[in-house]
């Protein structure tokens, strides 16, 4: 949802790569509550994080506890930011309760992803 929120509120400002510690495949719940915002996130694959994208990046926020606690060592040049967010794909509850664990996710992470463009300059 991060990467949907970077590319849809920064644009062509900024260049977004999205990957985890682990893949996961596409979460059709993600999906659905980010089309709901209007922002269309189902050609967005899960991928694991490289040397690559670490060597080429400038900034590398982190969005669930275990990410940040199991992320690899950063480039000196990379800034890390830390974002402790509940992972909705855990949610437990009814069909309702587990979706409207998602909208809240979504909105938290659109709220830091402005943010964090705002203080960017993007």
């Amino acid at each position: 949802m991060a990467e949907g929120w970077a590319r849809h509120l920064g644009g062509e400002l900024v260049s977004v790569q999205s990957a985890g510690i682990e893949a996961h495949g596409k979460n059709p719940l993600a999906i659905a509550v980010m089309a709901e915002a209007g922002v269309d996130i189902s050609g967005q694959e899960s991928t694991t994080l490289s040397d690559d994208m670490l060597n080429t990046a400038d900034l590398l926020v982190t969005v669930c506890g275990h990410a940040d606690e199991n992320c690899p060592v950063v480039p000196p040049q990379v800034q890390k930011e830390h974002w402790p967010l509940e992972d909705p794909a855990r949610a437990t509850g009814t069909e309702a309760d587990i979706l409207d664990v998602f909208r809240n996710s979504r909105d938290e992470i659109r709220t830091r992803v402005a943010e964090l463009l705002e203080r960017l300059n993007c």
